[in-house]
């Protein structure tokens, strides 16, 4: 259970029901107020949902319980979920990731200890189960969508042929889309949007909450419908209680926003008015992570499966003068399953400063719509057209040739009418 999931829903109006089997992580959340109400019981649970769904009231309830238990629950008495995802660590399924339906977390801990293959026969039957139960209420009108944390090709390893597309393996992909397909890549990553962070190095309140109305002053609303919901989003921050511990804001910036706010911060530190900032940026971002389960899953040219992405955020902002850079493994789906370039910058007001972020943050945002341009994403070609105009005196993003199918298929055929 994270805690993002079901703050979210609240910020966002919904009621929402997170399933969490270690009680260690339901009372932290608890604690730090990113979940609501907390109840083992399924009856109350979704009586308590109902009563919030009928008076429009958002809530957050985290079930003390197994995931597959609430989905079967749901099942039987016919209850509708519009949304459903999950978050299970399935990279890793075998060594604990999963929390096979009928045992508690403590006796997942003892058998995982003592009898690994009973453990794996018992994921393997849940996940079964699990996708049995999701496919009942997608048919019913839900919708699902795989989260990237590999929980379709978890249960294509437990032996459901089904959840491919072909039938038969997992080459073309799996039935229901990871939500960098459906959502995350067209709305936000083609069009360079993605967590943008900072932290306020100071460890004080009152810098943060400078950094928020510097930031907000720097989003123009009526840009993007993203804008938007940029502009909302940190014009609530505060009274959203998102910090449990540094004095950090999240962002989902694009390279242009990225800019302007790093100036803006800089130009406060050098008129002393905050302390020092540290930039960065999360791992899942428009550019930086490779992961074809996750982070490229919209990337259809097939270089979705490469790390060019990773390695040349990385090897870029070394160039650039980033005061932080990484390349690892890892990331969220799992070691082997994606190749990470991140990087840290701290703003201490100098002019050095200014120039590194003039030449440094662009290129970690436009790296990853110029790869989505290449793969013919059309916002990211849009956004590649719009950078080419505004930029031509600077640097030029490659747009891809698109040849024209009747002329492609005309051609194909003339040449096998020749031979």
């Amino acid at each position: 259970m994270s805690g993002a999931q079901p703050k979210a829903c609240e910020i966002a109006g919904a009621v929402g029901i997170i399933a969490e089997v270690d009680p260690s992580r339901i009372e932290t959340r608890k604690k730090q107020g990113w979940v609501s109400y907390v109840s083992s019981d399924l009856d109350e649970v979704f009586r308590v949902a109902n009563n919030h769904l009928k008076k429009k009231e958002p809530i957050s309830i985290a079930y003390y319980g197994n995931i597959v238990d609430l989905l079967e629950y749901a099942v039987k008495l016919g209850i509708n979920a519009e949304l459903i995802s999950d978050q299970t660590s399935c990279h890793a399924a075998y060594d604990g990731g999963y929390c096979p339906q009928g045992l508690t977390f403590e006796e997942r801990t003892k058998l995982l200890s003592e009898d690994r293959e009973k453990f794996k026969q018992l994921v393997d039957k849940s996940l079964r189960r699990h996708f049995e139960l999701i496919k009942t209420l997608v048919d019913r009108g839900a919708y699902f969508f795989d989260y990237g944390n590999s929980f379709m090709k978890a249960v294509y390893d437990a032996g459901v042929r089904e959840i491919c597309k072909n039938g038969t393996d997992e080459r073309e992909g799996f039935i229901f889309p990871s939500y960098v397909e459906d959502i995350m890549g067209p709305l936000l990553f083609d069009y360079g949007y993605g967590p943008f962070r900072w932290v306020c190095l100071s460890g004080k309140r009152e810098d943060l909450l400078k950094t928020d109305r510097a930031a907000m002053e720097c989003i123009d609303p009526d840009r993007r419908p993203q804008d938007r919901d940029n502009y909302i989003w940190i014009r609530d921050a505060d009274k959203n209680n998102l910090v449990v511990g540094t004095q950090a804001r999240i962002l989902y910036a694009d390279a242009d926003l990225r800019l302007a706010i790093a100036r803006k911060f800089n130009e406060m530190v050098r008129k002393g008015e905050i302390g020092p900032v540290m930039l960065g940026r999360d791992h899942h971002d428009t550019g930086g992570t490779d992961s074809p389960f996750r982070e490229t899953a919209n990337i259809k040219d097939g270089s979705n499966i490469t790390a060019d992405m990773a390695v040349q955020c990385y090897a870029g902002n070394a160039a650039r003068g980033m005061s932080l850079i990484a390349l690892h493994n890892g990331g969220g789906v799992g070691i082997g399953k994606a190749i990470n370039g991140g990087f840290g910058l701290v703003l201490d007001g100098s002019e050095r400063v200014d120039k590194i972020i003039n030449r440094a943050l662009s290129w970690d945002v436009l790296v990853g719509v110029a790869r989505r341009s290449w793969a013919r994403n059309d916002g990211a070609m849009e956004v590649a057209r719009s950078v080419n105009e505004k930029s031509k005196e600077n640097y030029h993003i490659t747009l891809p040739y698109i040849p024209d199918d009747e002329l492609v298929a005309n051609t194909v055929a003339k040449a096998l009418k020749k031979n």
